[in-house]
């Protein structure tokens, strides 16, 4: 790894990540997930505005970079051949790797046009390259925006406060419904379209969670799955 993020720049090693994981061609999901030959692979060390998520122009308006971000990828990388490395497999059981394109390291091409960011909570590879592309003011850094991970974590927040008070003691807390139907053990995230007509009743088998992973390690699925 360490030969691919530095090594590379000086054109002493290939930056062609060991074939380990997936491979063939790219089907882009947004602006950090893609499937590779029709494996789910998370990119590795980058992070991206979600598809919903707005950034301003830095003169008071907001644009849609978002789903502009999954646009630019999809012109750049859909159709194309890559190999990927495995890093990790993620609480959503997707492959977490790092993949290139005629050798050309997808993370770093997305973080250096300013589609994406550094995530630097688990990588800091690419953070020379974001440094570049804020400076330049390419992509998304022409006005400003919100780490992604901000936007998730606020979009999770005040969808966990619109739960009603009473259910949300019921449930010591936690947010998510664990429901039993005839479809079997399905789980709603706040803001789900049955989320709230969704009512939960722990004689019957159901219960709540307090995160996606909790559900999913007990047996549950996410609804629409």
């Amino acid at each position: 790894m360490a030969c691919f993020a530095i090594l590379a720049l000086l054109g002493l090693c290939s930056t062609e990540p060991a074939p380990t994981g997936p491979a063939g061609r790219i089907s882009v999901i947004d602006g950090d997930t893609i499937d590779v030959g029709g494996a789910r692979v998370r990119l590795h060390g980058v992070d991206a505005p979600e598809n919903a998520q707005s950034c301003g122009t830095g003169s008071g308006a907001q644009w849609d970079c978002g789903d502009w971000v999954t646009q630019e990828a999809s012109l750049r990388f859909a159709g194309r051949k890559a190999v990927c490395e495995t890093v990790d497999i993620d609480r959503y059981e997707r492959i977490v790797a790092r993949c290139a394109v005629d050798g050309t390291d997808i993370g770093e091409a997305l973080v250096s046009e300013g589609l994406a960011l550094a995530y630097v909570e688990y990588s800091d590879a690419y953070v020379q390259s974001e440094a570049a592309a804020r400076q330049a003011g390419r992509g998304i850094w022409r006005g400003e925006v919100e780490a992604p991970w901000d936007w998730r974590r606020a979009k999770r927040e005040g969808q966990a406060a619109s739960v009603p008070t009473q259910e949300r003691v019921e449930a010591g807390g936690c947010a998510i419904k664990g429901n039993v139907s005839s479809r079997g053990r399905i789980y709603h995230m706040p803001g789900d379209p049955l989320y709230g007509r969704t009512k939960i009743d722990t004689s019957a088998g159901e219960r709540w969670f307090c995160n996606e992973s909790e559900a999913r390690r007990a047996g549950w699925r996410p609804a629409g799955s």
